[in-house]
């Protein structure tokens, strides 16, 4: 072997040593490692380094300078360009930009204290070599705001005084006990059928994460979105937050306020395409299909009627991970969670591809985008740099349905780079069960098999369902178990029927068995702990532009009279267990005629009785460690909405259980238990 082959041997060591499998796909893997090093190299010596590179919005786009502004843009294919706006009365030949050099570079330096006032309007003017003028926003604006009479959003200038720049007052807070989400979207959090804003989510929801004892929110549609109902999915203007919700001051205060709940923050960031927005969006910018993006069909989404970007651009690499840093050191974000990266990863998009697992899926030169993916080893990359370089703890998700290998390796090991990835397969799951399957056909080697199936090394965020299945047109867990009677038979005042005993007996274990035996971290989509009893619509025109379901009814778990509270409070119970980004569980029994599944993980004994008629006194059970086991968890609890049928303490003692050092199931040792049907217990060690 020569040095040549035994250095890039090196590059892929680690994730060939996790899985001998991706040997016959070596060259592959070294090519990607190979174009991120020419990348960096390419960086180093144009810009300094990666970190600078991504620091260009500090100089790109309109900015305050001492006595004046300052305006840099890359606008190749034009005649001239021109700064317009409120502050010159959008005359096109005032401030005129001058061409740096051939690379489509034009800057202009303004003089002058308030020369162009804060929160005024103004916009980029470009000749055409045809001749024609085009007005555009800054592709690198920090401010948009919606115009109700021309139904567009309008660049603003955001340079707000001193004394008003928010300023960040507590520490960014580290992991401790795995990641646990909770996903949320700003606009839908308040149970008034409005928009809610940054204020809102500052005082009134994250005291209610704070209490459940999540401790990562996942902010969704931040980044500006000219449509509502796009989930924030078709960002307009990358570097703007969504104004409908408040101001940028309003979410920089948000996060710092969750850093002092010692709960960190992540951004839902969107670069896996953009708004088709010609007038307040990226696309057409300066006159053609190109800017930033693939011309042609290469550059379209037909599915989601989007662009796509180019990621072997070196201005749209600039712009792209200078977005990542800016979220980062501007609003203190925490990471990311990357949209669409399955799209990304292929050429195809994912788009009527059904992937079987099979690696040549995942190498085939035809269909895998080399380009994307170097991109987010970049943008990893990038996100390890700031780390190091701020002494702070940044993370990364991919949200990825295809199963790509090495997604989440580190890249000195040869892998992609991201922290985690999201189990997609355990929510549709689920809906399958709940949508097709008896209780009593209910298959426990089947669910064990989906929860722990997971590549060796590589980090999973497991969860039950998230805003996917919220949305009108799905139907979230609660409506699967109980439909239209959470309507009817939710109030404790009203007969506990059948339907709601079994909707909330399930409701509790699909969640705790997910959030136990399904990876390394834990989301949840806002509402859903509690069972919301609507699914999620935003307004459009197909519901009269109402708002009526574009909310999350936090008031239900506020009535001592709704049984809402019950799975809130349990919620919170099971998030307080210590046992995610711990070594996988080891399952001893999976009884499909009991419908019994024990399993211990991190010092914790989980028990679960599915079955939906028969209790089991004295039930034997394996455990490893020997000792005195407590419940410190029972999904029958009354306090959780259950019958109370374990009685968990005696004269103000705990009920203890021994265990026996006769073995059972594989495990050294044993104890009896009573577990009622369609319930779970946690028992820990305590003597």
């Amino acid at each position: 072997m020569s040095h040549c082959d035994n250095e890039n041997a090196k590059l892929i060591k680690g994730v060939v040593g996790l899985d001998p499998w991706l040997e016959p796909f070596s060259q592959s893997l070294i090519k990607r490692q190979l174009q991120l090093k020419e990348w960096d190299t390419k960086l180093d010596a144009s810009e300094g380094s990666l970190l600078n590179f991504a620091e260009s919005y500090k100089s790109y786009g309109l900015h305050a300078i001492d006595n004046g502004v300052e305006i840099l843009e890359y606008i190749p294919n034009v005649e001239q360009v021109s700064l317009v706006g409120e502050f010159n009365n959008w005359n096109l030949e005032t401030h005129a930009l001058t061409k740096m050099d051939s690379f489509g570079k034009w800057h202009l330096k303004i003089d002058g204290e308030g020369v162009i006032p804060h929160n005024s309007k103004y916009k980029i003017a470009m000749k055409l070599p045809t001749g024609e003028w085009i007005y555009r926003l800054d592709p690198w604006v920090k401010r948009a705001t919606y115009n109700k009479e021309t139904n567009l959003y309008e660049g603003r200038f955001w340079n707000p005084p001193k004394n008003e720049v928010y300023q960040f007052k507590n520490k960014r807070p580290r992991l401790s006990q795995g990641i646990k989400v909770y996903e949320a979207h700003v606009g839908i959090s308040t149970p008034e059928p409005k928009i809610g804003t940054y204020k809102n989510f500052t005082t009134k929801v994250l005291p209610m994460i704070h209490k459940l004892g999540y401790n990562t929110i996942q902010l969704m549609a931040v980044m500006e979105h000219a449509y509502y109902a796009s989930f924030g999915y078709q960002v307009t203007s990358f570097f703007a937050i969504s104004s409908r919700f408040g101001t940028p001051e309003e979410l920089k205060e948000l996060i710092d306020t969750a850093h002092g709940y010692g709960i960190r923050v992540l951004l839902d960031v969107v670069h896996s395409h953009s708004s088709k927005n010609v007038e307040d969006g990226l696309n057409m910018f300066n006159g053609t299909d190109h800017y930033l993006f693939h011309g042609g069909a290469k550059g379209q989404h037909e599915l989601w009627d989007s662009r796509l970007f180019n990621y072997n651009c070196y201005e749209t690499l600039r712009f792209l991970l200078s977005n990542l840093r800016f979220f980062i050191d501007v609003y203190q974000f925490d990471g990311f969670r990357f949209d669409g990266v399955t799209s990304m990863l292929y050429k195809h998009h994912g788009l009527g591809f059904g992937f079987s697992g099979d690696y040549n899926e995942y190498f085939n030169e035809d269909w895998v985008d080399n380009e994307a993916i170097v991109y987010l080893m970049l943008a990893n990359k990038l996100m390890d740099d700031i780390s190091q370089q701020q002494s702070i703890e940044i993370t990364t998700i991919a949200e990825d349905v295809s199963g790509m290998p090495t997604l989440c390796c580190p890249i000195s090991d040869g892998g992609i780079g991201f922290d985690y990835r999201l189990s997609m397969a355990i929510p549709d799951m689920w809906i399958k069960i709940l949508k097709h399957l008896q209780d009593e056909q209910w298959d426990l080697g089947n669910i064990v098999h989906t929860l722990t199936n997971r590549r060796h090394g590589e980090k999973c965020i497991s969860y039950c369902e998230s805003h996917d299945q919220a949305l009108v047109g799905d139907k979230t867990l609660a409506f699967w178990l109980m439909d239209k009677e959470m309507y009817t038979h939710m109030s404790k005042l009203s007969e506990l029927t059948p339907i709601i005993d079994r909707g909330m007996a399930l409701h509790k274990m699909i969640r705790l068995i997910t959030f136990a035996l399904g990876g390394e971290g834990y989301l949840n989509f806002e509402g859903n702990e509690f069972g919301h009893p609507e699914w999620l619509d935003f307004p459009r025109v197909g519901n009269k532009e109402s708002y009526h379901y574009a909310r999350r009814q936090f008031n239900l778990i506020e009535d001592d009279l709704l049984r809402y509270k019950y799975l809130f409070e349990f919620d919170s119970a099971m998030q307080h267990l210590d046992v995610l980004d711990s070594p996988q569980a080891y399952v001893s029994l999976k009884h499909e005629s009991d419908k019994v599944l024990v399993f211990e993980r991190n010092g914790l004994l989980f028990i679960f009785n599915f079955n939906p008629t028969q209790s089991f006194p004295d039930y034997k059970v394996g455990v490893d460690v020997p000792g005195t086991y407590e419940i410190i968890l029972n999904t029958d609890d009354e306090k959780f909405g259950g019958h109370g049928r374990i009685e968990d303490s005696k004269n103000g003692e705990k009920q203890k259980f021994f265990t026996n050092n006769d073995g059972w199931n594989n495990r050294a040792n044993s104890l009896m238990v009573y577990i009622p049907s369609r319930t779970a217990l946690v028992l820990k060690k305590v003597e």
